[in-house]
């Protein structure tokens, strides 16, 4: 029988392997300076963080998350997001005794089922930034700025910033009186899957107009937006998130259709979308989540952040012609001519690399010619030929 990958998922080859490490450095190093922290969490929660948090009526938990029962009859669910399980542990381990705004971010795989597209898998990687405990409108700018100035220093240029708030629970259900009623009335003008939508959630009706048919997407532009129903203290607030971004010299677009596909966003809400558009294009998206603590049976605590996917970011860097890093290489390589002591020879080699030199040789068998062929696959930077009276003692790095 041959084996192969699951559907939807995918293999991450030494050949990949240094430009996902300088998304990852970047991206690190990026955190670091702006103050924020290195968290992890289990790759599977209890269901119901999920399901609580993410909306019963949401696509990702009637449709998309890997759920199962472990051997002692609890229902668990792979990582289906990674927001929910930062709070999660922010609760759980007491961060908000800690000076506050606790800014966190983290790199894990996240799964969902769906149907696999060209860097979309059910099982992907993601870079996730949160900043929790505080619902200081430059906390949304400065979250989408470390995102904006991660694409620049990748150089990932061709994109857009989508922008738009959601309001609060203040201000939402005026929102939601008037969309309901619209939807209803231009139901035969959606389809099938949007109809749906409309009747578990209103609001994810306009979830990924992008992935919508176009005679879909034409309709929905015409639907109510909630910027005319937003609330006094809503307005200030997305008026000053954008006060800073103008201020940080990022560009935005104003998308007043513009949601995120979880329950549990409000106010400030985001997409950075690449050049080619359509529902595969969206490089991050992120938002504030001032009630998901609550949720969670914590306090009030506000919070912002986003999460984008790494195999789409690579997308981009391809489409932009960026370069690929190239891997270290071999510093030192050694030839065994006929007659070598390859046992001191092999010795040498775990000297040099005590030392931190990248060093290797030949384990396969081959002629002094195959080993120099493998020195430049290797792209070695020199070569040392060991015959039985080389002295070994004089070869550094």
């Amino acid at each position: 029988m041959k084996y192969e990958g699951p559907r939807g998922t995918h293999d991450i080859l030494p050949s990949e392997q240094p430009s996902w490490r300088r998304v990852i450095g970047e991206f690190e190093r990026l955190c670091d300076l702006y103050g924020y922290r290195r968290i992890d969490t289990p790759v599977f929660e209890d269901t119901e963080l999920f399901a609580r948090t993410s909306g019963q009526g949401s696509d990702v938990v009637t449709k998309e998350m890997y759920t199962f029962e472990d051997r002692g009859d609890r229902s668990l669910t792979l990582r289906a997001e990674a927001t929910a399980p930062i709070v999660r542990a922010y609760l759980q381990h007491g961060l908000h005794r800690e000076p506050q705004p606790q800014k966190l971010y983290t790199h894990a795989t996240i799964y969902r089922y769906g149907r696999p597209q060209k860097g979309r898998y059910r099982e992907h990687w993601q870079i996730d930034a949160e900043a929790i405990g505080s619902e200081d409108p430059a906390l949304d700018a400065e979250v989408i700025h470390l995102y904006h100035t991660l694409l620049a220093r990748l150089g990932v240029t061709e994109y857009r910033l989508e922008l738009n708030s959601i309001g609060d629970a203040e201000c939402r259900p005026a929102y939601l009186a008037k969309l309901r009623p619209w939807l209803e009335d231009h139901e035969g003008d959606l389809d099938e899957a949007t109809r749906e939508q409309a009747r578990r959630n209103p609001l994810r009706a306009l979830d990924n107009i992008a992935g919508k048919p176009a005679r879909v997407q034409e309709v929905l532009q015409r639907a109510p937006t909630i910027g005319d129903s937003l609330c006094a203290a809503c307005r200030d607030h997305f008026a000053d998130v954008r006060s800073y971004l103008d201020a940080f010299g990022v560009r935005y677009d104003l998308v007043p259709t513009l949601v995120r596909g979880l329950d549990y966003y409000t106010r400030t809400t985001w997409e950075f979308v690449g050049p080619e558009g359509g529902s595969t294009s969206t490089l991050s998206g992120g938002g504030r989540y001032d009630g998901l603590a609550e949720e969670l049976g914590g306090a009030h605590t506000p919070g912002v952040g986003f999460g984008a996917g790494i195999e789409r970011l690579l997308l981009a860097l391809e489409q932009a012609a960026v370069p690929a890093p190239a891997g270290e290489g071999i510093d030192v390589f050694f030839i065994c001519d006929e007659g070598a002591d390859r046992a001191a020879v092999l010795a040498k080699m775990l000297e040099l690399r005590e030392a931190g030199v990248h060093a290797d040789a030949d384990f396969a068998g081959r002629s002094v010619k195959g080993q120099r062929t493998q020195a430049g696959r290797l792209g070695a930077k020199n070569i040392v030929v060991v015959g039985p009276d080389t002295d070994l003692s004089e070869v550094s790095g």
